[in-house]
């Protein structure tokens, strides 16, 4: 809540380009996360700090014992989280790319910076191949990750983005999500 708040906020007061037009505001978020019990937030975040276009890992953690970053975007976030707990897994960090356009190079820079014996880099998404944010991240994010590769964790590449049996669905998100 509070991060939607804060981007609301951000695009009232400074959402103009060098000419004084607005610039568009374009919000994809699933109503899933309205009732999500770990989607909170404090009063404290509502009242203080601003839109953070990069999460980084919240969970304490050596950085330096991180092997894999898990790069995301949405709610497969909370599922990823609950499976990493679930595991124990103390060598896998999860950043949360809050904002895609324009990409915020910069801070997700000094993000990754943070996990220096990372090695390997995942975009997860719960949408086919070709669709949801992987075409747009495969293009631009290579670039920042020092040379080192960016696999893909997703649906295979389809025509529609529902498989239309609830069964099949559960068994490809497990999929994904392991």
């Amino acid at each position: 809540p509070a991060q939607y708040f804060h981007l609301l906020r951000r695009q009232m007061h400074g959402g103009e380009d060098r000419r004084g037009m607005r610039k568009p505001l374009i919000v994809m978020t699933p109503k899933s996360l309205l009732r999500h019990l770990k989607a909170t937030s404090t009063l404290n975040d509502l009242t203080s700090g601003g839109f953070r276009e990069i999460i980084g890992d919240t969970n304490m953690m050596a950085a330096d014992e991180v092997r894999r970053v898990l790069l995301t975007s949405g709610k497969i976030y909370y599922e990823l989280e609950a499976r990493k707990q679930k595991d124990d897994r103390d060598d896998v960090a999860i950043v949360r790319i809050e904002q895609l356009a324009p990409l915020p190079k910069r801070r997700l820079g000094a993000t990754l910076d943070q996990y220096p014996n990372a090695r390997e880099f995942r975009w997860v998404q719960e949408e086919p191949a070709n669709q949801g944010a992987w075409p747009f991240i495969a293009l631009n994010l290579p670039e920042h990750l020092g040379g080192r590769s960016l696999l893909r964790v997703s649906r295979k590449a389809s025509a529609s983005p529902a498989v239309g049996s609830q069964a099949v669905h559960e068994r490809q998100q497990r999929e994904v999500v392991a």
